[in-house]
């Protein structure tokens, strides 16, 4: 029999928290714990060791963007976080992705969304809501100057390196890519950090963009291996 999937809700506000709860139950899902703020969801996270996290953002004590850097450190076993919020502003989109969020969606959600969101970013896959990634790519493809510096002659990569930022853009964290790719995450972290040197980027968001824009991954697209 599968084991249910374990989440920990980490909102400050009770309503929603029982609302995802009562949403989330009635699908199977359990919730493990409950947090009002980033503290909390940390601690949670280290007691429970659950399979996926809903991050609220504002949040007293410490915002869920925080939250969610701490929790995604790396480790083995780390859990998938869904950033989950009222406030649909590109500066959490930006910071969410840079912090190795799997998923970004707006409290809006329908119920079913909600359980499908859960279930995707435990599988490993990435999920925008639609009209934040649409608008994500389309700010970048837009700005004229700063669309310039962004883009690179990807010649300059190996096909390796080629492979992992076409990974990267689809949402992968570093342990995600290990394991895509069989590989050591101190490798990974190296092929990302020589990527972004070669190509003079500043984050993973920027090497995001640079592989949408060059088309080596497209919005949409599906992974050839699912």
């Amino acid at each position: 029999m599968t084991e249910p999937l374990r989440v920990v809700l980490a909102d400050d506000q009770t309503l929603v928290r029982t609302g995802f709860r009562m949403i989330l139950g009635a699908d199977g899902i359990d919730v493990v714990a409950e947090a009002t703020d980033g503290l909390e969801a940390v601690e949670a996270v280290e007691r429970t060791r659950p399979d996926v996290v809903l991050m609220d953002v504002r949040m007293p004590a410490m915002d869920g963007l925080e939250a969610t850097r701490r929790i995604l450190t790396g480790a083995a076993g780390e859990p998938r976080v869904i950033i989950l919020t009222t406030f649909d502003l590109d500066r959490y989109v930006y910071a969410a992705l840079s912090a190795g969020a799997s998923g970004f969606l707006l409290k809006d959600v329908t119920p079913e969304q909600l359980t499908a969101a859960v279930r995707t970013a435990h599988t490993g896959d990435a999920l925008l809501a639609p009209a934040i990634t649409r608008r994500l790519v389309q700010r970048f493809t837009r700005r004229g100057g700063d669309t310039a510096a962004l883009h690179r002659d990807l010649a300059a990569l190996t096909p390796r390196e080629l492979e992992v930022l076409g990974l990267l853009a689809r949402g992968l964290s570093n342990s995600e890519l290990a394991a895509r790719l069989h590989l050591a995450e101190s490798t990974v972290k190296t092929h990302v950090a020589r990527i972004l040197g070669k190509l003079g980027l500043r984050d993973r968001v920027q090497a995001v963009i640079v592989a949408y824009e060059t088309g080596l991954v497209s919005v949409g697209e599906r992974e050839a291996a699912e």
